[in-house]
Protein backbone atom coordinates (compact mmCIF):
# COMPACT_ATOMS: atom_id res chain seq x y z
CA UNK A 1 0.00 0.00 0.00
CA UNK A 2 3.03 1.96 0.78
CA UNK A 3 4.38 1.94 -2.74
CA UNK A 4 1.10 2.19 -4.13
CA UNK A 5 0.66 5.57 -2.60
CA UNK A 6 4.07 6.70 -3.32
CA UNK A 7 3.40 5.81 -6.98
CA UNK A 8 -0.32 7.63 -7.08
CA UNK A 9 1.66 11.01 -5.78
CA UNK A 10 4.21 10.66 -8.46
CA UNK A 11 1.91 10.32 -11.30
CA UNK A 12 -0.54 12.82 -9.65
CA UNK A 13 2.49 15.42 -9.07
CA UNK A 14 3.70 14.41 -12.64
CA UNK A 15 0.16 15.51 -14.00
CA UNK A 16 -0.05 18.66 -11.88
CA UNK A 17 3.44 19.84 -13.60
CA UNK A 18 2.50 18.75 -16.80
CA UNK A 19 -0.36 20.88 -16.79
CA UNK A 20 1.14 23.85 -15.85
CA UNK A 21 3.72 23.67 -18.39
CA UNK A 22 1.15 22.95 -20.96
CA UNK A 23 -0.80 26.19 -20.35
CA UNK A 24 2.20 28.06 -20.08
CA UNK A 25 3.12 26.82 -23.42
CA UNK A 26 -0.27 27.22 -25.28
CA UNK A 27 -0.23 30.58 -23.85
CA UNK A 28 2.26 31.68 -26.20
CA UNK A 29 2.40 28.61 -29.13
CA UNK A 30 -0.61 28.48 -31.79
CA UNK A 31 -2.94 25.74 -30.94
CA UNK A 32 -3.98 24.21 -34.21
CA UNK A 33 -5.49 20.95 -32.54
CA UNK A 34 -7.86 20.55 -29.89
CA UNK A 35 -9.82 17.23 -28.49
CA UNK A 36 -13.22 18.29 -29.61
CA UNK A 37 -11.45 18.70 -32.93
CA UNK A 38 -10.17 15.38 -32.66
CA UNK A 39 -13.99 13.94 -31.44
CA UNK A 40 -15.80 15.40 -34.23
CA UNK A 41 -13.56 14.46 -37.19
CA UNK A 42 -14.13 10.51 -35.49
CA UNK A 43 -17.54 11.29 -36.18
CA UNK A 44 -17.61 12.64 -39.78
CA UNK A 45 -15.39 9.27 -40.50
CA UNK A 46 -17.47 6.67 -38.90
CA UNK A 47 -20.33 8.45 -40.13
CA UNK A 48 -20.62 7.54 -44.18
CA UNK A 49 -23.56 9.96 -44.83
CA UNK A 50 -21.31 13.07 -43.86
CA UNK A 51 -18.53 14.86 -45.60
CA UNK A 52 -14.97 14.62 -43.71
CA UNK A 53 -13.97 18.79 -43.36
CA UNK A 54 -11.78 20.31 -41.30
CA UNK A 55 -11.30 23.85 -41.74
CA UNK A 56 -8.99 25.68 -39.16
CA UNK A 57 -6.36 28.46 -40.14
CA UNK A 58 -4.69 29.79 -37.04
CA UNK A 59 -4.71 33.74 -36.95
CA UNK A 60 -2.87 36.05 -34.70
CA UNK A 61 -5.69 38.84 -32.75
CA UNK A 62 -4.65 41.74 -34.79
CA UNK A 63 -5.68 39.62 -37.79
CA UNK A 64 -9.27 39.52 -36.24
CA UNK A 65 -11.90 41.95 -36.69
CA UNK A 66 -12.45 44.24 -33.69
CA UNK A 67 -16.39 43.91 -34.24
CA UNK A 68 -15.94 39.90 -33.81
CA UNK A 69 -14.10 40.07 -30.57
CA UNK A 70 -16.87 42.56 -29.55
CA UNK A 71 -19.63 40.77 -31.09
CA UNK A 72 -18.65 37.28 -28.75
CA UNK A 73 -17.83 39.09 -25.64
CA UNK A 74 -21.43 40.59 -26.30
CA UNK A 75 -22.62 37.79 -26.57
CA UNK A 76 -21.16 35.27 -24.56
CA UNK A 77 -19.72 36.88 -21.55
CA UNK A 78 -20.44 40.43 -21.42
CA UNK A 79 -18.25 40.57 -18.20
CA UNK A 80 -15.53 38.73 -19.62
CA UNK A 81 -13.08 41.81 -18.63
CA UNK A 82 -13.98 41.95 -15.31
CA UNK A 83 -14.33 38.09 -13.56
CA UNK A 84 -11.40 36.02 -13.07
CA UNK A 85 -12.48 33.21 -14.97
CA UNK A 86 -15.76 32.81 -13.30
CA UNK A 87 -18.91 34.91 -13.70
CA UNK A 88 -20.65 33.84 -9.90
CA UNK A 89 -23.73 35.89 -10.41
CA UNK A 90 -24.13 34.23 -13.60
CA UNK A 91 -23.74 31.07 -12.06
CA UNK A 92 -26.26 31.30 -9.32
CA UNK A 93 -28.53 33.19 -12.30
CA UNK A 94 -28.51 29.27 -14.00
CA UNK A 95 -28.41 26.99 -11.04
CA UNK A 96 -31.80 29.10 -9.63
CA UNK A 97 -33.62 28.73 -12.95
CA UNK A 98 -32.54 24.77 -13.30
CA UNK A 99 -33.86 23.88 -9.75
CA UNK A 100 -37.20 25.88 -11.05
CA UNK A 101 -37.72 23.50 -13.55
CA UNK A 102 -36.74 26.04 -16.46
CA UNK A 103 -35.22 25.37 -19.87
CA UNK A 104 -31.56 24.10 -18.65
CA UNK A 105 -28.83 27.59 -18.71
CA UNK A 106 -25.57 27.43 -17.83
CA UNK A 107 -23.10 30.20 -16.47
CA UNK A 108 -19.90 29.33 -18.70
CA UNK A 109 -17.62 32.39 -19.44
CA UNK A 110 -15.20 32.32 -22.23
CA UNK A 111 -12.29 31.34 -19.94
CA UNK A 112 -14.33 28.63 -19.14
CA UNK A 113 -15.36 27.14 -22.74
CA UNK A 114 -11.37 27.99 -23.95
CA UNK A 115 -10.18 25.58 -20.92
CA UNK A 116 -12.92 22.96 -22.69
CA UNK A 117 -12.01 23.20 -26.16
CA UNK A 118 -8.47 23.73 -25.59
CA UNK A 119 -7.56 20.42 -22.98
CA UNK A 120 -10.85 18.65 -22.60
CA UNK A 121 -13.54 16.67 -24.24
CA UNK A 122 -17.72 17.47 -24.40
CA UNK A 123 -19.82 17.07 -21.37
CA UNK A 124 -21.85 17.97 -18.07
CA UNK A 125 -20.07 15.13 -15.26
CA UNK A 126 -18.18 15.85 -12.33
CA UNK A 127 -14.53 15.16 -13.33
CA UNK A 128 -14.82 16.97 -16.61
CA UNK A 129 -16.30 20.05 -14.75
CA UNK A 130 -13.70 20.12 -12.20
CA UNK A 131 -11.04 19.87 -14.56
CA UNK A 132 -12.71 22.68 -15.90
CA UNK A 133 -12.55 24.92 -13.24
CA UNK A 134 -9.17 23.94 -12.49
CA UNK A 135 -7.72 25.07 -16.01
CA UNK A 136 -9.69 27.83 -16.05
CA UNK A 137 -7.98 29.14 -13.19
CA UNK A 138 -4.68 28.31 -14.79
CA UNK A 139 -5.70 30.25 -17.87
CA UNK A 140 -6.75 33.01 -16.13
CA UNK A 141 -3.00 32.93 -14.01
CA UNK A 142 -0.84 32.62 -16.99
CA UNK A 143 -2.53 34.07 -19.90
CA UNK A 144 -3.71 37.83 -20.27
CA UNK A 145 -7.12 38.86 -21.13
CA UNK A 146 -6.12 39.09 -24.66
CA UNK A 147 -4.75 35.43 -25.05
CA UNK A 148 -7.40 34.02 -23.82
CA UNK A 149 -9.73 35.45 -26.27
CA UNK A 150 -7.36 35.20 -29.53
CA UNK A 151 -7.13 31.62 -28.31
CA UNK A 152 -10.92 30.87 -28.17
CA UNK A 153 -11.47 33.03 -31.12
CA UNK A 154 -9.28 30.58 -33.06
CA UNK A 155 -10.39 27.08 -31.78
CA UNK A 156 -14.00 27.91 -31.26
CA UNK A 157 -16.47 25.59 -32.77
CA UNK A 158 -18.14 27.53 -36.00
CA UNK A 159 -19.74 24.67 -37.85
CA UNK A 160 -19.64 21.17 -38.90
CA UNK A 161 -15.81 20.90 -39.12
CA UNK A 162 -15.56 24.81 -39.28
CA UNK A 163 -13.42 26.04 -36.57
CA UNK A 164 -12.50 29.51 -35.71
CA UNK A 165 -12.57 33.26 -36.98
CA UNK A 166 -10.81 32.61 -39.77
CA UNK A 167 -12.44 29.71 -41.29
CA UNK A 168 -15.72 30.86 -40.45
CA UNK A 169 -15.39 34.15 -42.38
CA UNK A 170 -13.73 32.42 -45.49
CA UNK A 171 -16.36 29.61 -45.54
CA UNK A 172 -19.02 31.80 -44.54
CA UNK A 173 -18.43 35.19 -46.09
CA UNK A 174 -15.98 34.69 -48.27
CA UNK A 175 -13.35 37.21 -46.66
CA UNK A 176 -10.57 37.13 -43.59
CA UNK A 177 -11.53 37.79 -40.16
CA UNK A 178 -9.63 40.97 -40.12
CA UNK A 179 -12.24 41.69 -43.08
CA UNK A 180 -15.64 41.05 -41.22
CA UNK A 181 -17.97 44.06 -40.53
CA UNK A 182 -20.10 44.60 -37.26
CA UNK A 183 -23.44 42.66 -38.41
CA UNK A 184 -21.09 39.60 -39.81
CA UNK A 185 -19.36 39.95 -37.19
CA UNK A 186 -22.86 39.39 -34.61
CA UNK A 187 -24.25 36.65 -36.68
CA UNK A 188 -21.32 34.38 -36.12
CA UNK A 189 -21.52 34.97 -32.43
CA UNK A 190 -25.16 34.08 -32.96
CA UNK A 191 -24.39 30.90 -34.31
CA UNK A 192 -22.07 29.89 -31.27
CA UNK A 193 -24.89 27.92 -28.83
CA UNK A 194 -25.46 25.70 -31.75
CA UNK A 195 -22.94 25.91 -34.57
CA UNK A 196 -23.94 22.69 -35.76
CA UNK A 197 -27.47 23.90 -36.20
CA UNK A 198 -27.16 27.08 -37.64
CA UNK A 199 -25.60 29.07 -39.99
CA UNK A 200 -24.88 33.12 -39.88
CA UNK A 201 -24.72 33.04 -44.00
CA UNK A 202 -28.37 31.68 -43.96
CA UNK A 203 -29.75 32.78 -40.85
CA UNK A 204 -33.21 32.15 -39.50
CA UNK A 205 -35.61 34.92 -37.82
CA UNK A 206 -34.55 33.76 -34.67
CA UNK A 207 -30.55 34.48 -35.73
CA UNK A 208 -31.94 37.62 -37.21
CA UNK A 209 -33.11 38.49 -33.39
CA UNK A 210 -29.80 37.30 -31.73
CA UNK A 211 -27.92 39.27 -34.22
CA UNK A 212 -29.94 42.30 -32.99
CA UNK A 213 -29.58 41.63 -29.61
CA UNK A 214 -25.51 41.54 -29.96
CA UNK A 215 -25.29 44.35 -32.15
CA UNK A 216 -27.10 46.55 -28.95
CA UNK A 217 -25.08 45.08 -26.38
CA UNK A 218 -22.43 45.73 -28.32
CA UNK A 219 -23.32 49.49 -28.67
CA UNK A 220 -23.99 49.23 -24.66
CA UNK A 221 -20.20 47.64 -23.72
CA UNK A 222 -18.54 50.72 -25.88
CA UNK A 223 -14.59 50.43 -26.71
CA UNK A 224 -12.73 47.71 -25.21
CA UNK A 225 -8.99 48.27 -23.84
CA UNK A 226 -8.08 44.74 -26.55
CA UNK A 227 -5.77 45.95 -29.44
CA UNK A 228 -8.06 49.44 -29.97
CA UNK A 229 -11.20 47.97 -30.92
CA UNK A 230 -13.94 50.59 -31.85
Amino acid sequence: MKRFFLWSARIFLGLFLFSILAVMALGVLPVYFTPLMGIRATEQLLDREREFRLEKDWVPMEKISPFLYRAVIASEDQKFLDHHGFDWEAIRAAMDENRSGKRLRGGSTITNQTAKNVFLWPGRNLLRKGLEAYFTLLIEFFWSKERILEVYLNVIEMGDGIYGAEAAARVYFGKAAVDLNRQEAALIAAVLPNPLRWRPDQPSSYLRQRQAWILRNMRNLGELPLNGAQ
